[in-house]
């Protein structure tokens, strides 16, 4: 079949020569809304920008010179939303948003959109955006963070961000977008079925069905098919025309004046009304879903053709024809000024430098950014306040839990910025509790209940985090992170790497987990891996095993965050959050006095713990398996071992050459992962040791079994016990022992 690329443009030229227009489906004129005849001139070059350089894309792709074919063609009445919107208002693109950035770009002096897109086209480091990475469309200076997203995945932290704005003029906290300012997010009529979509604009209507202000404008741009699968007839606004707390707008985007004015509208309920619009906007898709999409495999001909014929480009030339503004031959001059113009500027942008090392990919996933002051610390009397109601409990040792807890309300005290969110932490206080009272002292502003959504729990703090807040979610359980683990993997930690560092989120995600609660609630509330946080570049993971560390660590957690701009996962035991004990009822080892930040002793991302001096065995282990490693201590020694005990606490980064130098002394290691044995980061540490160290020890495992954690008695059967340590322990000494006895 003929390539349909040349068959559109050839249409639109034709139709150019002959002056046939398709008639709009308004009746609308220019005069009645508050375009001019040069605005609308504007609106169609943006959508003439857009469209060359998809067709300018697929010809450098052919040379091998461009690698992103999935154009806007089609999209390009998106241009006319983003004239109705401010360059302020910040804007999570669909990939078909070319005409948007584009006409977006024409409001900040200065910018240079042709050189730029050709730039990621070619994936040239000097692409402003991504620097080389991708093609993503995005710019800080025009609001517009980066993202790939095929699955309506940044639909989460679009509400995240819409809430942080009347948030941020509520806390008078220094934020970066102004107070008047709304967020525009567009998606596909396919990606509206996505699961994540779903929960994000629930999420919204719920907020506002409670009257929480959300200046946010929800554009799906309606195509009428997902890469192969159509969609029903009236299935968006079936769907989404009478959603409770969503006002629903529906425009024609083969329209520019309708678009403009339905948009414009949209943006004024989201702006001064601050409540959730669904823009519900008519498009075409041309040329198919990218170059590779033959469209012939699932469409007839007549289908495409009569797609063709409604060419939002055709439609936008009869508009400034008709309007009387130009002629159809100025209409071809411009067409064809414009392509000479991009294959012009697209030479030069084929030409500049690639990435070509490794080093240089990964330098934007963690920037090491300059350390800034620490926060100041609150007064005496300050800290009087926020504790008067706990001043008792303060002067006897506690467990973990309630040390987080002080903690946490500590840090908001001295940063202001930061905000608590997640399903039950407020007036409950957690399932745990460890966000007791918090509500009490900082109130609903900055310690937010969310529904039960973990996806919407974490697109929020994603976007609050694009406004300058700090925000600390709490996912109940470990094992209902899965239900959102592409916010975390797909958005929240891939930010900086697809924006060369210039956009973060930074976040400290705290997480119960593991394992241990003596058979309460099964694998959903004893999830015994971390496997999914592992594999995330640039994340930082911490696993406190006891009170004091979790303190100092959870500082260090925010001051990261806070400084670095990273992403950190804060795993907390759940079955030690009360302990208080170690070895026999009452002997409070494992309890812990509260110490005050000023007083603390830092524990630095990647530093980890050492118990003992004794070369004989060490004990790598971290969380659960410290706790259970120091009760077996005690009779390894009864007996004569010499050893060594290492709590990881920072399960990621791992400071390789200091763990290799602390183990390299010892004659056995034992290494002790509560998690399971195929996935966890054991493997890893083998792994270490063998790299680093030219004679490692003699190694072993002791893991938890490659199994779900059932109920009641049998939930510890499969996880390491103080006395399975032991066991394993002396069995990797005796036989070390034998063995060199016998050489």
């Amino acid at each position: 079949m003929q390539n349909r690329a040349i068959v559109v443009e050839d249409n639109f030229k034709q139709a150019l020569s002959r002056g046939e227009f398709p008639e709009p489906s308004s009746s609308l004129r220019l005069a009645q809304t508050a375009l001019t005849r040069e605005d609308l001139v504007d609106l169609f070059e943006s959508q003439l920008m857009s469209r060359l350089l998809d067709l300018h894309s697929r010809v450098l792709q052919s040379r091998g010179e461009s690698f992103y074919t999935i154009g806007s063609s089609g999209h390009e009445g998106n241009a006319a939303v983003a004239k109705a919107l401010r360059s302020t208002d910040m804007a999570f693109l669909h990939y078909r948003s070319g005409a948007f950035m584009i006409e977006r770009s024409k409001q900040i002096p200065g910018q240079t959109p042709l050189y730029d897109m050709l730039l990621s086209f070619a994936a040239s480091s000097d692409d402003p955006i991504s620097g080389g990475r991708h093609k993503v469309l995005g710019s800080k200076s025009l609001f517009i963070p980066p993202q790939t997203s095929t699955i309506a995945s940044h639909l989460p932290k679009a509400v995240g961000a819409a809430f942080s704005i009347p948030l941020s003029s509520r806390l008078g906290e220094g934020a970066v977008m102004p107070s008047d300012s709304l967020v525009i997010c567009n998606f596909g009529d396919a990606s509206a079925n996505h699961s994540t979509a779903q929960g994000a604009i629930n999420a919204a209507a719920w907020a506002a069905y409670q009257g929480s202000p959300l200046p946010l404008v929800l554009l799906c741009e309606d195509n009428g098919i997902g890469i192969s699968t159509p969609t029903p007839s009236g299935w968006i606004q079936a769907n989404f025309g009478q959603r409770a707390g969503l006002h629903y707008r529906y425009c024609d985007g083969l329209d520019l004046l309708d678009t403009y004015q339905v948009a414009s509208e949209a943006a004024q309920i989201a702006r001064h009304r601050r409540e959730p619009v669904f823009l519900h906007m008519r498009t075409v898709r041309l040329m198919g879903h990218a170059g590779s999409d033959a469209e012939i495999a699932y469409r007839s001909r007549r289908e495409i053709e009569d797609n063709e014929a409604q060419d939002p480009l055709l439609y936008s030339a009869g508009r400034l024809v008709e309007e009387g503004i130009l002629r159809s031959d100025q209409l071809l001059d411009i067409y064809e000024g414009l392509k000479a113009r991009i294959e012009q500027v697209g030479e030069r942008a084929i030409k500049r430098p690639k990435l070509t090392t490794p080093e240089q990919v990964i330098a934007s996933l963690a920037p090491r950014r300059p350390s800034g002051p620490r926060a100041a610390g609150i007064t005496d009397q300050r800290r009087s306040e926020l504790f008067r109601r706990d001043a008792t409990m303060m002067a006897k040792p506690q467990p973990m839990g309630k040390l987080i807890n002080w903690t946490l309300a500590e840090l908001m005290a001295q940063r202001d910025n930061i905000v608590i969110c997640g399903e039950d932490v407020g007036a409950k206080g957690g399932v745990y509790h460890v966000t007791s009272g918090l509500l009490q002292k900082f109130g609903p502003s900055r310690v937010i209940n969310t529904l039960l959504d973990e996806q919407s729990i974490l697109g929020l703090a994603i976007g609050m985090a694009h406004n300058g807040f700090l925000p600390i979610p709490e996912i109940q359980f470990l094992a209902y992170v899965h239900n959102a683990e592409d916010q975390i993997r797909g958005e929240a930690a891939t930010l900086p790497f697809f924006s060369n560092g210039q956009y973060s989120n930074p976040m400290v995600i705290r997480i119960a987990g593991l394992g241990y609660q003596k058979g309460f609630g099964g694998h959903f509330h004893n999830d015994n891996s971390l496997a999914v946080f592992r594999d995330i570049p640039g994340l930082v993971i911490a696993c406190p095993s006891n009170g004091k560390d979790a303190m100092a660590m959870m500082r260090s957690a925010v001051a990261f965050a806070a400084e670095q701009q990273r992403v950190v996962v804060f795993i907390e035991p759940i079955a030690l959050y009360m302990t208080r004990d170690l070895h026999v009822e009452g002997d409070g080892l494992w309890s812990h006095a509260y110490i005050p930040d000023e007083d603390s002793a830092e524990i630095a991302v990647g530093e980890f713990a050492v118990e003992g001096d004794g070369t004989q065995l060490c004990i790598l282990t971290y969380g659960n398996g410290y706790y259970l490693s120091r009760q077996a201590e005690k009779q390894l020694r009864d007996r004569g071992v010499d050893l060594r005990i290492i709590d990881l606490r920072w399960l990621a980064p791992l400071n390789a050459e200091a763990l290799a130098e602390v183990i390299a002394p010892c004659d056995n290691l034992l290494i002790v992962d509560e998690c399971r044995e195929t996935g966890s980061i054991s493997e890893a540490l083998v792994t270490l040791v063998h790299e680093q160290l030219e004679h490692p020890p003699r190694c072993s495992r002791l893991t938890g079994n490659d199994c779900f954690i059932p109920l009641a008695a049998a939930a510890t059967s499969g996880l390491p016990s103080a006395e399975g340590i032991v066991e394993a322990a002396l069995a990797l000494v005796e036989c070390n022992t034998v063995n060199r006895e016998v050489s």
